[in-house]
């Protein structure tokens, strides 16, 4: 009998590699940032916004329902069945391609930029090699390899590092440049993901799954339509900011308006190892029980781990985004701080159990509720505060409230208390100490070291800040290293 790996550790690698891809991603905005002019800057993060903007609607929602359907199959079943889904992706991965350049004007004019038609044309093979990479997450989480998550993502993403800031070094400091790199290593990436996904399959005698695409997409249509309203909701936000307000402030709010990095490390990684697990105890109709246990274990685990880093990034915004940035993206800091608030409540990874449910059409309806409203709250927010900020602000109250609806659907939906699915006094605690021991050391820090450069500050404020943590957390009956230990003692 195969033993098992904890659910911790399968965590653990799923966010190494989402960690991975985060940092990468950092550094290449952060290198782009001073290599590029800010008008050129602006133009590359609009042509990343199209993209992620138009993924969704051109995958429609397949890499995520490999956590979905494997673990229903045995493993002399699973390559057929990632093949079937694969080869949908590499379909839709060239109609994006060619849709991108047959609509590059039309996107150009939208977003009021005429220099973005050429970007998008030199973008246009990036999504025919890209497409069918993805998946890789949910594959390995059904069959309990999170570690060749972990080992793909790095090297796929230090190779893409690589190519995107040689190209802008060694032959011009331009957007259309950096974007020549990606296509090189999208091409790279296609390649790696077509021998990974055949990692978990070797050596076994495969079967025919009798898997048809009418139960594929049965399942992935109102999933996708889920997500073309959730990227509706996200896409407001920068589609009037980018219009109204010109590239440079989207440069600026591109930088900023972003959760902690950490957080979507965390959370994702959580949501992508319990996913297949829900969707297994669906399937055998297990106890809720089981469900509601794992559900508040992650919630807690993920809380002691995720509030201590949003409220040192609140505190501390200001002079992050100058390290990272320079002081000409200074103003990205009051976005950064908008964004993390949603932090301290989008650690409910209530995803994985609705859609293991199959609950994908009452998922599809709410994002298209707030979706609506978002748009249109924002356009007012235009036309009565003309600012950036106050479309920033009306996004997160949207994604906040989501986020409660959702929880309150499933605690209806298994029986449930929300007291018992919410440990709302639990983590009240854990924001209230951390918001108060930071609080104290960035008035001492403040007070004893005046003109401090910002590097130094920060550094002073996370040692203070870490040590008078744990030295005080026995006192608000917490312990921040829980999560550290255990898994130091699941690999003994």
């Amino acid at each position: 009998m195969i033993k098992r790996s904890s659910n911790t550790i399968q965590a653990f690698w799923v966010g190494m590699g989402t960690l991975s891809s985060f940092a990468f991603t950092i550094i290449s905005a952060v290198i782009l940032s001073r290599l590029l002019s800010k008008s050129e800057y602006g133009t590359y993060r609009q042509t990343l916004y199209v993209y992620h903007t138009l993924l969704v609607v051109f995958t429609l929602g397949l890499p995520r329902i490999f956590s979905y359907f494997l673990p229903r199959f045995n493993l002399n079943q699973g390559k057929d069945v990632v093949w079937s889904i694969t080869k949908l992706l590499i379909g839709f991965g060239a109609l994006f391609s060619f849709f991108l350049i047959l609509f590059s004007g039309l996107i150009s004019e939208l977003l009021n930029n005429s220099d973005l038609k050429r970007g998008l044309v030199i973008f246009s093979p990036i999504p025919f090699f890209l497409l069918p990479t993805l998946g890789i997450e949910g594959i390995f989480a059904s069959y309990n390899k999170t570690i060749y998550i972990a080992i793909y993502n790095i090297a796929n993403r230090l190779f893409m590092l690589i190519c995107i800031v040689l190209f802008v070094v060694l032959f011009e400091a331009s957007y259309n440049y950096a974007i020549l790199g990606w296509i090189l290593s999208s091409f790279a990436s296609f390649i790696l993901a077509a021998y990974f996904k055949n990692i978990p399959f070797k050596g076994v005698i495969h079967e025919k799954a009798n898997l048809s695409y009418k139960e594929i997409f049965s399942y992935s249509l109102p999933l996708v339509t889920a997500s073309l309203w959730g990227i509706a909701i996200k896409a407001a936000d920068q589609f009037y900011i980018s219009r109204y307000f010109g590239k440079e402030v989207f440069a600026e709010f591109s930088n900023g308006f972003m959760g902690l990095p950490f957080v979507g490390m965390i959370t994702g990684a959580t949501s992508t190892v319990l996913m297949p697990l829900f969707s297994r105890l669906m399937h055998e109709k297990s106890d809720i029980e089981n469900v509601i246990n794992l559900w508040r274990n992650a919630l807690i685990k993920s809380a002691i781990i995720i509030y201590p880093m949003v409220i040192f990034f609140l505190f501390n915004a200001r002079p992050i985004m100058t390290i990272l940035y320079g002081v000409s993206y200074i103003n990205s800091a009051i976005y950064f701080q908008i964004a993390m608030l949603v932090n301290l409540f989008n650690i409910i990874v209530f995803t994985p159990l609705i859609l293991s449910m199959g609950k994908t059409k009452f998922y599809s309806r709410l994002h298209m509720i707030f979706a609506f409203a978002v748009w249109a709250l924002e356009y007012m927010a235009i036309l009565i505060f003309n600012s950036p900020i106050a479309i920033a602000i009306i996004s997160i109250i949207a994604s906040i409230s989501i986020v409660i609806v959702m929880l309150k659907y499933v605690s209806s939906l298994i029986d449930t208390k929300l007291i018992k699915l919410f440990p709302v006094v639990k983590l009240s605690i854990i924001a209230c100490h951390c918001t108060c021991v930071m609080m104290i050391i960035y008035e001492a820090i403040g007070l004893v070291f005046q003109d401090l450069h910002d590097f130094l500050s920060v550094i002073l404020n996370f040692i203070g800040y870490f040590i008078l943590l744990v030295v005080s957390q026995r006192l608000f009956k917490l312990n921040y290293l829980s999560v550290v230990k255990v898994f130091t003692i699941s690999r003994r």
